[in-house]
């Protein structure tokens, strides 16, 4: 469950009545998610969905992640549109905490990923890459190659409570990455978390992409080596290539990749596999009893890693 902070009907009406919304109808808790609580908003007018930010969210970030989602729907993606109170501001407050309110849309995540829905993510990807250009607002990638080795620090000592050797191996990676870590490709804003639960379909067509709250500019073929990180493995591991050249194909359809980004995709994807793998580490050695959220398996990354490590080159995914 991800309802961090129940919100009651007097405080919903004080934070409403900034807005043209119509009547309340109804306000439902949605259980996924793991950063913020969101609700789902009926009004006499439509269906909306309500965020409340919680702790884990720094607010300075909040107009870079409600711009760019304005940025991005304005040019035809699928995502989220902020809504406007009467003063034209898209963030208020509410229960105390910053608050948002932003369209609400059709369709549902895939449960059974198959290679159309990983050539679709992949044209809805190189579209978000083409439609965040000009986007005037520039955010950092804290989870980026610069932020590795201070996240792996702080689980360095309890790494070997979830496999032994951890912790000499996540000091490898890192050194290897650092010195391999490629430099001069296209740059511009990156969705940096397009995993399943955050990709809405309607039949085999994309319909929704959500969650832009670790959303930066960075490499943009970095961006797709997260793709093939969260698509394109199996339940058991394995890595399934055909899916990986149906998602490529998907994206370079629509956007053409350099052949130094192409070059690149096994340590992009390394890296990938590395970011995940430490925050998850971190989450499972930091669980705070109590908490709504259950940590997911580092393991998972691990064995991803481990993957993208033995490969010989780009024909690994699938590239010609």
């Amino acid at each position: 469950m991800a309802v961090y902070t129940a919100v009651g009907e007097a405080e919903l009406a004080r934070f409403l009545a900034a807005y043209d919304l119509g009547e309340v109808l109804a306000l439902v808790g949605i259980r996924e998610g793991v950063e913020n609580t969101n609700y789902r908003l009926e009004t006499s007018l439509g269906r909306f969905i309500l965020t409340i930010y919680e702790k884990r969210v720094d607010p300075a970030d909040l107009p870079f992640f409600l711009g760019l989602m304005t940025h991005l729907a304005e040019r035809g993606l699928p995502c989220p549109l902020p809504v406007r109170n009467r003063e034209g501001a898209v963030l208020g407050r509410l229960a105390g905490k910053p608050a948002a309110i932003v369209s609400f849309l059709e369709g549902k995540s895939v449960r059974r990923i198959e290679p159309v829905h990983c050539a679709a993510v992949g044209g809805a990807l190189a579209a978000l890459h083409l439609a965040g250009r000009g986007f005037p607002l520039h955010r950092p990638n804290a989870l980026g190659p610069s932020g590795w080795r201070q996240l792996v620090a702080a689980s360095r000592a309890r790494a070997s409570e979830v496999a032994e050797g951890l912790a000499g191996e996540l000091e490898a990676e890192l050194a290897a990455l650092e010195r391999a870590w490629p430099r001069g490709l296209p740059e511009g804003v990156i969705h940096a978390d397009l995993f399943p639960d955050n990709v809405f379909f309607e039949a085999e067509r994309v319909s929704g992409l959500i969650d832009f709250y670790f959303a930066c500019d960075d490499l943009l073929a970095y961006d797709l080596a997260i793709c093939l990180n969260a698509w394109c493995f199996e339940n058991d591991g394995a890595f399934n290539v055909t899916k990986a050249r149906a998602l490529l194909t998907g994206y370079r359809a629509r956007r053409p990749l350099a052949p130094g980004e192409i070059e690149a995709l096994p340590v992009l994807a390394r890296g990938a596999a590395l970011r995940f793998l430490a925050t998850r580490l971190y989450d499972w050695l930091h669980r705070v009893p109590g908490a709504l959220v259950k940590p997911k398996d580092p393991l998972e990354y691990l064995k991803k890693l481990r993957f993208h490590r033995s490969v010989e080159g780009p024909a690994a995914y699938g590239l010609d």
